[in-house]
């Protein structure tokens, strides 16, 4: 009995080390693999499929949006041709919902969000974002006749805004001033917010800066601007979260943009100035 006892405890401790072996080596595996998933394989990964496919609203002008022959244009998608020329790749321009943006990164249907995103706490929570290029404000667009002339005479009226977008935000950071409205219409575009401010179906959109002067001079005498801003922010380019490698080969080819002039050049073209910043 004794010699059948110590084989037993003998295969016993053998199975043991064998175990521990065993996991050893399933721990090196796993952390190699855990490595593997962990790196930054971005920048390459575009670079192997050579081509960027650049998510955008395409009713965000002068962003980006589609013109009269339904080609999409825009200063954000002029400098995005400009910089995946120069890292020697394709362009793909992806109309998408602005309100799921993040879940279309998410599933790789596009690299990146570039068409006037501005920059946010949520949307860096989010996304791996850019450093800015541009600066913005969301204001008031109201028609020529309105008697409102700032935010406090927002009060019992209908003010549209974009879903999703941070004009929406800014209502939301405002709950006196939101609280006060006759009630807050959120549309798909901001094509839609203005058609229904010109056909007097609101009294009052809140959107970006850029984009409003944009349909202030398109169609001269129907709207004002109102001077007083709603939130500042800044313009950056939104990522997938932890593709920081892919971000900062983008932001470098528009430094080099910014240094040997062309970066000015395509501002010029869109805004009549240079105002772009790299911040």
């Amino acid at each position: 009995m004794r010699k059948i006892s110590k084989l037993i405890s003998a295969a016993l401790v053998a199975c043991i080390a064998l175990t521990a072996c065993g996991a050893k080596t399933d721990s090196k595996e796993t952390a190699g693999k855990n490595a593997d998933t962990t790196k930054d394989v971005s920048l390459q990964y575009i670079k192997d499929k050579g081509e960027l496919v650049l998510g955008l609203d395409a009713s965000f002008p002068p962003m980006g949006f589609k013109d009269d022959s339904d080609n999409i244009v825009g200063f954000d998608i002029d400098l995005a041709k400009e910089v995946t020329s120069r890292m020697g790749i394709k362009l793909k321009l992806q109309p998408i919902n602005w309100d799921t943006k993040e879940m279309e990164l998410q599933a790789k249907n596009i690299d990146c969000i570039w068409n006037g995103l501005s920059y946010s706490k949520d949307r860096e929570e989010k996304m791996t974002l850019s450093k800015s290029y541009m600066t913005n404000r969301q204001v008031i667009v109201v028609p020529a006749d309105s008697s409102i002339k700032g935010v406090a005479d927002l009060k019992d009226k209908v003010v549209v805004v974009q879903s999703g977008s941070t004009a929406s935000e800014a209502m939301d950071a405002k709950p006196e001033v939101k609280d006060s409205l006759k009630e807050l219409v959120k549309v798909e575009d901001n094509v839609k917010a203005m058609l229904d401010l010109q056909a007097k179906g609101s009294d009052a959109v809140v959107m970006d800066e850029v984009v409003a002067k944009y349909y202030s001079e398109k169609n001269a005498g129907k709207f004002n601007v109102l001077s007083e801003s709603m939130a500042d922010e800044k313009y950056v380019i939104g990522f997938r979260k932890g593709d920081q490698a892919l971000a900062d080969e983008i932001v470098k080819t528009l430094e080099e943009m910014k240094k040997d002039g062309k970066l000015a050049q395509i501002s010029k073209q869109w805004f009549g100035s240079d105002i772009t910043t790299l911040d």
